[in-house]
């Protein structure tokens, strides 16, 4: 069946001579989850997107934090706001905010100021394996980080939860005290270890949140090399539990750039959805990011 709308629920866009991005600048080595990201270490911009987005009938954007500098993270979401009404974009803007930070409440004021902000993110992966963690500590160990989380609900702020399976129960231990307050899974979890169970579990769980989406993205972080039959086992299994009306298709470019192309994990996504409705299609690739990013 053909798309007619897709609206991207995840990508980004980034000016290195105007805003810092450390992981985008050199040195690089192979080291960590993405291995070496040199390959889109340079300007990317809306010309660049729509160059890679080739004929998909993309329609409206969801833009997520790009790992900015955290001193830089106000300045991305004026540059982006600046974007939206010099093109007349339909854009959503998810914005960085450490929830852990002392000064957070005075930052998600900065962000609230621009109205095209939605959400914020806040990459927590944290897994035992050290070369595949992002972060130094589990912050869902963090009263800091519980009492930013509460904060957000204040601003009318979602929150983009990007974690790994074993932290996935202990996101929903916090994400069910807050159900004003929507959550996005990214990366559909990010399944990285050969075993899913632990995913399988996280899903079941996080799924059980009425206010709890889940972005399918991000191919690449789970198997560099990755291969239909996987992925189609993992998306069906994520829509069965999450339902048609809350899974969000989306490109993760130029991140996954890295690992595939536009085309081919747009491809994908309309192959393993085929036998679903043309209700359910509209659903996943456009009207379900456009009602829970407010676009």
């Amino acid at each position: 069946m053909k798309i007619n709308r897709f609206v991207d629920a995840h990508m980004h866009l980034w000016d290195l001579h105007h805003i810092r991005y450390p992981w985008l600048t050199p040195p690089f080595n192979s080291n960590g989850p993405n291995g070496s990201v040199e390959p889109i270490a340079s300007d990317y911009l809306l010309e660049n997107y729509f160059t890679d987005a080739q004929d998909i009938p993309v329609k409206k954007l969801v833009h997520i934090e790009a790992g900015a500098h955290p001193d830089d993270a106000v300045k991305e979401t004026q540059w982006l706001q600046t974007l939206v009404e010099k093109n007349n974009l339909y854009l959503a803007i998810v914005a960085y905010a450490a929830l852990n930070n002392p000064d957070l409440e005075q930052m998600l004021e900065a962000h609230s100021e621009y109205k095209n902000v939605r959400g914020i993110r806040h990459i927590i992966n944290w897994h035992p394996d050290p070369s595949l963690t992002y972060t130094r500590q589990n912050c869902l160990e963090d009263s800091a980080f519980h009492r930013g989380y509460r904060l957000l609900k204040k601003f009318n702020l979602s929150f983009d939860l990007q974690v790994y399976p074993n932290q996935m129960l202990q996101a929903y231990e916090l994400a069910k005290h807050h159900p004003n307050t929507p959550l996005i899974l990214n990366h559909m979890g990010m399944p990285v270890d050969l075993d899913k169970s632990e995913w399988k579990k996280g899903i079941q769980s996080l799924a059980q949140l009425s206010h709890a989406s889940i972005k399918i993205s991000g191919f690449g972080f789970i198997n560099r090399h990755w291969q239909l039959p996987e992925m189609r086992e993992l998306v069906l299994y994520s829509i069965e539990h999450f339902g048609t009306d809350r899974i969000m298709f989306a490109s993760d470019y130029p991140t996954d750039k890295l690992f595939n192309s536009f085309a081919q994990a747009f491809n994908t996504y309309q192959q393993i959805t085929e036998n679903f409705s043309a209700n359910e299609i509209e659903s996943m690739f456009a009207a379900n990011a456009e009602r829970i990013y407010r676009i």
